[in-house]
């Protein structure tokens, strides 16, 4: 059955990443997340042009391998449809995945090295500790790594709670076209990770003491009532178990709300049950997996890291283990330099 527009529209968006640094995924791109969607789904019976072995999609490889030249990602999308009638959704996903993947690739190929003019005030902080040319290379680093996870930060918001809203058959809402305003000022809408008929989604990974002490806490405790307000059951799913007080809190605010709460394995069940038996298989193969490996294997401790970059490379070592990126040159604008802070009156000595 050939696809619905409304399908190739989906399909049309899963591919590009727009703004300055967009990319469009090639057909061979495309051919290769499908047969990767076949392989997971154990189709591969149905399919005997896939190669029997493909790069795996988190592999240390590079990205642009991960392509199936000389077959029509369209037609291949069609036939897995036919059989699986999620497989849409589950391409889309994977591709959001893939094409992030890509433009953080790259940002650390392009992100150009600081200027003395973005950090030169810095020094003063901690000039005399290194000499003159050591300060500067140290503030040019720091404010490089500062660049790139400030990138990285953003590129996840498009990916994190969107593509766990897709699976479950969800929306994301921003605050400016979100059905659920604020009590305390109706005109204003909230962010919302995920809205799935008259449910609203907040979507976390943890709950920490320390977010919970940014100023932020407020905001999380009024936001059940905002959803309830607005004719929303509030539904907050936290993917870790890591206790602590204020967890317990949120959860009874939700529950005074009218609300529900999901932790740990009971989140993810939560979400494997709504996603239905193939974006479960997603969620569990591309998000719940490598969470969970990164939540047990984090280190109490920094590891050692080494980091070296010229015109043509980036080389990393952590704890070691090494990769690389080729770095190119690209032409972007300086950001500004550092603003004064509102407060700087009352905290300059003076009259």
């Amino acid at each position: 059955m050939p696809l619905s527009l409304a399908q190739r529209a989906m399909i049309e968006r899963a591919r590009v990443v727009g703004g300055a640094q967009g990319l469009v995924l090639s057909d061979s791109a495309c051919a290769f997340l499908v047969g990767t969607m076949i392989r997971d789904l154990g189709l591969d019976a149905h399919f005997p042009e896939i190669p029997a072995q493909l790069p795996p999609f988190y592999g240390a490889g590079a990205l642009a391998d991960m392509a199936l030249p000389g077959l029509e990602c369209l037609a291949l999308l069609e036939r897995a449809i036919g059989l699986v009638p999620d497989a849409d959704t589950y391409f889309a996903c994977l591709a959001s995945l893939h094409k992030r993947r890509l433009k953080y690739e790259l940002i650390l190929q392009t992100q150009p090295v600081p200027t003395v003019e973005q950090v030169g005030p810095r020094a003063l902080l901690q000039f005399g500790k290194l000499s003159p040319g050591a300060l500067a290379g140290f503030l040019f680093w720091r404010k490089w790594v500062y660049d790139i996870d400030n990138r990285a930060g953003q590129e996840t918001g498009y990916l994190f709670e969107p593509i766990i809203a897709a699976a479950i058959g969800g929306v994301p809402a921003s605050a400016a076209k979100s059905p659920v305003k604020r009590a305390a000022a109706k005109s204003q809408g909230r962010q919302v990770d995920c809205l799935l008929e008259r449910r609203a989604y907040e979507i976390k990974l943890r709950v920490t003491i320390a977010a919970s002490e940014q100023g932020r806490w407020r905001e999380e405790m009024e936001f059940p009532r905002d959803c309830r307000e607005s004719g929303f059951t509030p539904v907050m799913v936290v993917l870790d178990s890591t206790a602590n007080p204020k967890l317990e809190e949120l959860r009874q605010a939700f529950i005074v709300a009218g609300g529900e709460f999901y932790i740990g394995e009971a989140a993810w069940n939560h979400l494997a049950g709504l996603a239905g038996p193939t974006m479960s298989r997603f969620l569990e193969k591309y998000v719940h997996v490598p969470i969970r490996a990164l939540l047990e294997e984090a280190p109490v401790q920094l590891p050692g890291i080494a980091m070296e970059m010229d015109a043509e490379t980036l080389r990393v070592t952590v704890a070691g283990e090494t990769f690389t990126v080729a770095r190119r040159e690209t032409a972007e604008e300086a950001e500004p330099e550092d603003e004064l802070p509102s407060d700087v009156d009352e905290e300059t000595p003076g009259p």
